[in-house]
């Protein structure tokens, strides 16, 4: 595990990080015995703080990793029973970060004066009005469009969530939101629309176009998310890139890029078994053939999809029918784990055993990238034998999508292509410390290098 990119819930497996505040008898070992409950319950302490001392006590602020509410109640519940011991307050970190949401806008520009103000406003901006009427080409460089992307989603796949509706999406959209401004200088705002019908969404993407300058879609589940991302594309003359299928598509290939270094491996002597049909299968799969990976069979619920399957088609698991699987497997999953080189998984929670990882070729790769929890284990994969194992928690498409969708602003870009998404991979996987499968999220720089990336890519197409 690289406990360096390693937040402290995925080294815990704990979700529901808390700050205990409690009143502790002024004594000694009273601090130890608050640690030892704790520990006795199967949870792991984290910062402790002095905040108050009082005549016979102390109060401290506790942090506490949990896994779930049940697992904080029972902590809870064994302090609440000890002399000397008092929880005063819970608060739960979690939620407080995201109390008022987690992005806001603030003006660029400042107003100190009713200069300022005309100059921004009424009369003066009726110039810069005029020009984009005379030509509209203008906007692009005089009004915000240049750092403006929606969101926009309908709740039907949030990540590790499933089909929530838009309301409770509304704070991963922020967040994505949050990620945008922080590592790409986007201004992005979360578009919900509650709809079920694929006409309402697309003209409704359709009507607010001219307010961004480019479109993410977000945790739209699948088959409809490649309806609606096609025929917004063939639409509207800005990118539309559907995240959840490109960045994820792209992240993963950087990874693989490095996981083939390793091993030796090359991409036309590979084979590959994908768990998943959904957007990121879908989208995967093509990157991978565009890579120069051929020999690919996709699973989904119904098994391999082949030449001639009926059984839980439709038009798009029909083109992977004809762009895959050349010998026409119908095994079971086990079986289509026998001799591959590559496995990923986009599917769900440990559908993957240690003995289909033994029975692939020698020194696999294995990428379980089901959140939260993978297909299998990493370090049972490797257990397996898997020469690399990764999952969705550092296969993770945050990387991808700021520099995405910076570098097809920069360029004033009509479309995210897939020779942009390859020119990010590649990027990716350069920039990626020796030993890395991938580089450091946080690392603005890494963002600024794959947006000057797909920015060159976009140009020379």
């Amino acid at each position: 595990m690289d406990l360096k990119n390693t937040t402290w819930q995925e080294r815990y497996h704990a979700t529901l990080v808390y700050t205990l505040r409690c009143r502790l008898e002024d004594k000694p070992g009273m601090l130890g015995v608050l640690t030892t409950c704790i520990g006795e319950c199967g949870a792991h302490v984290g910062d402790i703080n002095i905040v108050g001392v009082e005549t016979q006590s102390k109060v401290r602020d506790v942090t506490v990793y949990c896994v779930d509410l049940s697992h904080l109640k029972t902590i809870l519940d064994r302090l609440n029973r000890i002399d000397g011991i008092d929880v005063v307050g819970v608060t739960d970190n979690v939620m407080e970060i995201h109390r008022r949401g987690t992005i806001k806008v603030e003006s660029r520009v400042r107003i100190n004066s009713l200069n300022d103000l005309r100059i921004i406003y009424t009369p003066g901006v009726a110039s810069v009005c005029e020009k984009i009427k005379a030509e509209p080409a203008a906007a692009r460089e005089l009004t915000g469009l240049c750092d403006r992307v929606a969101i926009v989603t309908d709740g039907t796949a949030v990540r590790g969530l499933g089909n929530i509706g838009v309301l409770p999406s509304l704070p991963v959209m922020e967040g994505k939101a949050a990620i945008f401004a922080e590592f790409a200088g986007i201004s992005a705002f979360p578009i919900l629309i509650d709809a079920r019908d694929l006409a309402t969404i697309v003209e409704t993407v359709k009507r607010i176009a001219p307010s961004f300058g480019a479109i993410q879609l977000e945790d739209i589940a699948a088959p409809a998310c490649f309806e609606i991302e096609q025929t917004l594309r063939d639409a509207l003359d800005i990118p539309v890139c559907h995240d959840d299928q490109h960045g994820t598509a792209t992240v993963l290939l950087a990874a693989l890029i490095n996981a083939l270094k390793t091993t030796g491996k090359t991409p036309e002597k590979c084979t590959a078994l994908i768990l998943g049909a959904g957007a990121a299968g879908y989208a995967i799969t093509k990157m991978l053939l565009k890579f120069g990976l051929d020999d690919i069979v996709v699973y989904d619920s119904a098994g391999p999809i082949h030449s001639g399957r009926t059984k839980g088609m439709n038009p798009y698991k029909s083109e992977l029918a004809r762009m895959t699987n050349k010998q026409n497997e119908t095994g079971t999953l086990a079986d289509g784990f026998r001799g591959k080189d590559i496995f990923i998984g986009v599917a769900k929670p440990n559908m993957v055993t240690a003995e289909m990882v033994r029975s692939m070729a020698k020194d696999p790769l294995v990428f379980p990238l089901s959140n939260p929890v993978g297909e299998i284990n990493v370090q049972d994969a490797r257990q397996a034998g898997a020469a690399v194992a990764a999952d969705g928690r550092t296969i993770n498409n945050a990387l991808a999508y700021p520099g995405l969708f910076r570098g097809a602003l920069d360029s004033l870009a009509g479309d995210i292509t897939l020779d942009m998404q390859l020119a990010a991979a590649h990027e990716l996987a350069g920039l990626a410390p020796a030993g890395q499968l991938l580089p450091d999220m946080l690392d603005r720089n890494v963002h600024k290098r794959v947006a000057a990336t797909v920015a060159s890519a976009w140009r020379k197409s």
